[in-house]
């Protein structure tokens, strides 16, 4: 089976690809790693103690128990509407994600992450799984809810943009990741989202 890969994917992935490894190669590099700090700390002083308190209720509300419980829920709604395409979708995308950062990546770079982090946070902090998953998976539910209900593409990507940005915001509050590494996440989920999505309109099977 050929995936259906447009010109425009192919230069997509090759980009995200492209940036993830450039900030790889920054963090070797003292001047880079001196503005991750920069502008982590610079975040922490221009922000509102309270919105800083909301934020951290975000990063804790879109912890792995919480994100889990909707995949489950979103997978089960699938199984139940009997889209397998989607579904498979979810799958991939899901799954996929988790195993490429965690399994590959985060190892890879072993990257310690901020310190006087304010919540406890384990493992290694390049690329940010926070920033990859969410890509990876609200977009990909916003591609199936579209394709079945077109009139809500607008408002379900507003609504996912504003969502993801505001997870990204909350890592970077809780001091779990440092910027460099939700750019990384956001490339690597928004790469493999990429060729997840042209899978899934590649496998045109029919549907009920």
């Amino acid at each position: 089976m050929k995936l259906e890969l447009r010109s425009w994917d192919l230069a997509l992935v090759a980009l995200c690809i492209a940036l993830v490894a450039t900030l790889a190669q920054l963090l070797k590099v003292e001047a880079a790693q001196a503005l991750d700090r920069t502008l982590l700390d610079g975040l922490h002083d221009w922000l509102p103690r309270g919105l800083q308190n909301g934020l951290l209720k975000v990063y804790q509300l879109s912890g792995v128990g919480f994100t889990g419980l909707l995949v489950a829920v979103s997978l089960a709604y699938l199984a139940l509407k009997r889209w397998w395409r989607d579904l498979g979708l979810m799958v991939v995308s899901t799954g996929g994600i988790l195993a490429i950062v965690d399994l590959v990546l985060k190892p890879l770079f072993d990257r310690s992450r901020p310190p006087e982090k304010l919540l406890v946070v384990e493992g290694h902090s390049f690329p940010s799984g926070h920033a990859a998953g969410s890509v990876a998976f609200y977009f990909a539910m916003v591609a199936i809810l579209a394709a079945h209900y077109p009139q809500l593409r607008r408002p379900l990507v507003v609504a996912a943009s504003v969502w993801i940005t505001l997870v990204w915001f909350s890592t970077l509050v809780a001091r779990a990741h440092w910027p460099s590494d939700l750019l990384a996440g956001g490339a690597v989920g928004t790469a493999w989202l990429t060729l997840c999505l042209a899978l899934w309109r590649t496998r045109r099977d029919p549907q009920s």
